[in-house]
């Protein structure tokens, strides 16, 4: 007769068994779950390529962290959520084809965004929560550049830049948008300084009668 500890074991064994064959017979529900609920967003192209007009993926929470999406006016973007379901960066290109990337607070605000337009003309903005931006610098599409520093209003207070030539200039301006230093190298390289006192003095150099 079989001993105590040997039924158990043999008990043990098909218990283990089950367990086996039921783990698997949920994995193979959960992946047919999952790839019919994939079938209804998306559809296989004889190439093996994965078609889908929207893709989302939730984490085990259930929350949107990453969305892919294709809209019917043209544009294309990818958003990436923060734990809490809240978009903080974007890769996308809009309507008119320009390509943008952004990043933002939890609120939607625009912290960083990085942009082109008529594909010559980057822009680079920093901007500080509550929309002022402090800091821009980019080129034009008539080929000049600028760079800009702003105060906490978001009004430009230094301005660098350079004209389609290449001639650079630099203004800076006080807090009612006056402007209070001119610095400017001509294409014939000739400089010139304009200084403004409060008092309406102006200070030129070289000096113009």
């Amino acid at each position: 007769m079989d001993s105590l500890d040997a039924r158990m074991e043999r008990l043990e064994g098909r218990l283990r068994r089950w367990q086996g064959l039921t783990l698997a017979a949920f994995v193979l529900a959960g992946v047919g779950l999952g790839t019919a609920a994939l079938r209804d967003e998306a559809t296989q192209s004889p190439s093996g390529e994965l078609v889908a007009s929207r893709l989302v993926l939730k984490d085990a929470r259930g929350r949107t962290r990453a969305s892919l999406e294709a809209n019917r006016h043209g544009g294309a973007a990818l958003v990436l959520n923060d734990s809490e379901g809240r978009p903080r960066a974007l890769l996308g290109v809009g309507e008119d084809d320009s390509p943008r990337l952004r990043f933002s607070t939890a609120e939607g605000e625009s912290l960083a965004e990085l942009m082109v337009f008529s594909d010559e003309a980057p822009r680079l903005t920093l901007s500080k929560s509550g929309g002022a931006e402090l800091f821009s610098v980019g080129l034009q599409v008539d080929g000049s550049s600028r760079l800009e520093l702003a105060d906490v209003t978001g009004r430009p207070r230094a301005i660098l830049g350079a004209d389609e030539e290449g001639s650079p200039g630099l203004l800076l301006v006080d807090r009612r948008g006056q402007p209070r230093v001119e610095l400017r190298v001509g294409s014939t390289d000739e400089a010139s300084l304009v200084l403004e006192g409060r008092n309406g003095q102006v200070f030129r150099a070289p000096g113009v009668q």
